[in-house]
């Protein structure tokens, strides 16, 4: 019997492909197609009628779950207080040991989160809070734990929470190694070390080691000179005005935003604020960047923004949305390739006289294009080995020696240097190589402003951390010409970021906001926020208990706020800048 033909749907394509591909940059092409939603039957319950059917204090598993963290544990309490003395001998162990692990999750300020939340839903903060609950929890002793920037995507009242419970697991008798930038968590250390003293070819070595006074005294640390106040980021001693201009949102009712009505002013440097979970990614990213991207690419999205209305559009014509994720998931991405500026590079050493006797073109320097490429790796410089349930591993290509192109287009040089020679130069190297070529020049020069002057033109993109990542997207914006009615939106851009990197990001986005475009910025350093033209304070906590516009205004205006907690925090930061002399005066 002869099968028939078919024409197979998109639907179906897409499904098997998804199943069938071992790429993890095709498969999360695939899933831009697909959409969680809420089960019909379960309606996201997970189980069926029988297991939902028994209850315990009115509630059965799926609506405990549900309800958050602080009012969970008080849904316990009730719970305990209600039962006999007999149900008491029964659930005594199984009460206590609830109770204790929700408190830990608490006491490190995720009474926001409900039980059934989603992993993949989580932050990274929030991710290693939930670890380090976890292990509060076991009481373990005489362990030694290491963290990795736990403050990041912290307001400053969960960081004081943080720090706390830092401290309770360091007196139970363990040792903490905490990688960290925030100046909390370096004054509540008890020993300090500091790495430096700049970054890249220019750290790697030990500038200090001590406690806290002594690295204020170290004048070779750059984190000394902030901690002292020597070096320090200024108070503006005026605030922009703006164009006049607003954009305004009403109704705003994504995930837990209570329809919440807000005016954005245009040109000037504004900053979303609010305690860990109150709603600032979901009124920026879900709501304001979804309905500026359907009004100017002029289709509208299967699930549009979740407002009633938003107004003042047609005051903008252009939304650059950087945010944190990789400038590629290849080797082959590159901050040279991401910025465009390869393109004239290769270009120049199509000019040289090598390539000209040998009849190449650009292409012949490209390692995405057959050609001039090293095959054995295809241009990566380096072979991918699969580790099935493991991260894939990058091993140094054998033929090319991660050179990436072969013996033949490596003979080309300019100026005493080949292609391969070029990508392994320093940004800031490549500034003075390229000091004569105004075009190539002025595009590596935008990623020297924006600090990464050690970081390499070829470096690969897996290689990038995830602020690296975002700076090269902020530089390869900078090389356009400003319009004045340009919107930058920013998530959290001081992550992994010193001081004096944050110094630096700064006078970026200051810059930006005199040209006349606008620089919206969600943020919780108070550094950031003090500089900021205009505040939108979320809150007043996380959760079902946020989702509300606490404040707006100037700094100084959100700080007299009695109900903001970013203004309790800002008013002391403003009246010790104050103090200290540190106010950029008006130039």
């Amino acid at each position: 019997m002869r099968r028939k033909n078919f024409i197979q749907g998109p639907k179906t394509k897409i499904e098997r492909l998804y199943a069938e591909t071992s790429s993890s940059f095709m498969r999360q092409y695939y899933e831009s197609f697909m959409r969680d939603t809420v089960c019909v039957t379960c309606h996201g319950a997970r189980l069926n009628e029988a297991a939902l059917s028994v209850k315990v204090g009115e509630l059965n598993i799926f609506e405990a779950t549900e309800l958050s963290l602080d009012r969970f544990l008080l849904w316990v309490n009730d719970v305990s207080s209600s039962l006999t003395e007999t149900e008491h001998t029964i659930a005594d162990m199984v009460l206590k040991e609830i109770r204790n692990r929700a408190s830990f999750l608490v006491d490190v300020g995720l009474d926001y989160l409900t039980l059934s939340r989603y992993a993949m839903t989580l932050s990274g903060g929030e991710a290693q809070r939930i670890r380090l609950a976890t292990q509060i929890g076991s009481k373990l002793s005489g362990v030694l734990y290491v963290l990795d920037e736990p403050s990041i995507g912290l307001h400053q009242r969960d960081n004081d929470k943080l720090i706390k419970t830092l401290k309770e697991m360091r007196d139970l008798g363990n040792t903490l190694i905490v990688v960290e930038h925030d100046e909390d968590t370096m004054r509540a250390a008890d020993y300090l070390v500091d790495i430096g003293p700049g970054a890249g070819i220019h750290g790697g070595n030990l500038v200090y080691q001590g406690d806290e006074k002594g690295l204020e005294a170290c004048s070779a640390s750059l984190t000394g000179q902030f901690l002292s106040g020597k070096r320090f980021i200024p108070v503006p001693a005026h605030r922009r005005k703006g164009n006049g201009k607003f954009i305004e949102i009403h109704g705003a009712y994504e995930h837990n935003l209570k329809n919440v009505d807000v005016k954005i002013p245009l040109g000037e440097f504004v900053l979303v604020t609010g305690v860990s979970g109150s709603g600032k990614s979901s009124l920026i990213n879900e709501t304001l960047v979804k309905a500026i991207d359907d009004a100017l690419s002029r289709k509208k999205d299967i699930y549009p923004p979740k407002i009633k209305s938003i107004s003042g559009l047609e005051n903008i014509d252009k939304l650059i949305n950087i945010t944190q994720e990789p400038i590629g998931r290849t080797p082959r991405s590159n901050p040279a390739t991401y910025t465009g500026v390869f393109d004239d590079i290769r270009a120049l050493f199509a000019e040289t006289d090598e390539a000209r006797a040998q009849g190449y073109d650009k292409g012949r320097f490209s390692f995405n294009v057959k050609g001039g490429r090293c095959e054995k790796c295809q241009g990566a410089g380096v072979t991918r080995i699969p580790m099935s349930f493991l991260p894939d591993v990058y091993v140094k290509c054998d033929e090319c020696q991660g050179k990436r192109y072969n013996e033949e287009t490596l003979r080309c040089f300019y100026k005493g240097k080949s292609i391969y020679d070029v990508l392994d130069m320093r940004i800031e190297e490549a500034v003075e190589f390229f000091a004569n070529r105004p075009q190539i020049l002025r595009k590596i020069k935008t990623l020297m402003d924006v600090g990464l002057g050690y970081i390499k033109l070829g470096q690969p993109a897996t290689e990038l951390s995830g602020g690296e990542a975002q700076r090269v997207k902020l530089a390869t914006e900078l090389q356009r010409r400003s319009t004045g009615k340009t919107l930058y939106v920013l998530d959290e851009p001081t992550t992994g970021l010193h001081s004096a990197d944050v110094d630096m990001l700064l006078r970026v986005l200051q810059k930006i906001v005199n040209n006349g475009d606008t620089v919206l910025v969600i943020e919780h350093s108070l550094d950031v926020i003090k500089q900021a033209d205009a505040i939108i304070d979320l809150g007043p906590l996380g959760g079902d208990k946020g989702g509300q516009i606490i404040a707006t205004g100037t700094p100084e205006e959100v700080a007299e706020n009695p109900n903001s907690f970013t203004g309790q925090y800002l008013k002391r930061i403003l009246a010790s800048a104050r103090e200290k002399g540190q106010v950029l005066d008006e130039e």
